[in-house]
């Protein structure tokens, strides 16, 4: 293998919806980091067949307000 071409493989927290924390070896960040997850296996609707809407960044609120007067 080349030298000082492969990124640093370190010690990560990975904190899951509900609170749970893994530890775990990543690329990401720095050693001893904390990442939060979003969507995970727990809240993910492939996993729990429950489908959840999450508006980032207003869409979803843009979306209703356009077309919040139709029903089906």
């Amino acid at each position: 293998m080349k030298k000082n071409i492969h990124p640093d493989y370190h010690d990560i927290t990975l904190v899951m919806t509900d609170g749970t924390k893994i530890q775990t070896r990543s690329t990401l960040g720095k050693k001893g980091d904390v990442v939060r997850l979003d969507i995970d296996p727990l809240a993910h609707p492939a996993w729990t067949g429950v489908q959840r809407l999450l508006d980032t960044g207003g869409q979803l609120a843009k979306f209703r307000k356009r077309f919040g007067g139709f029903t089906s």
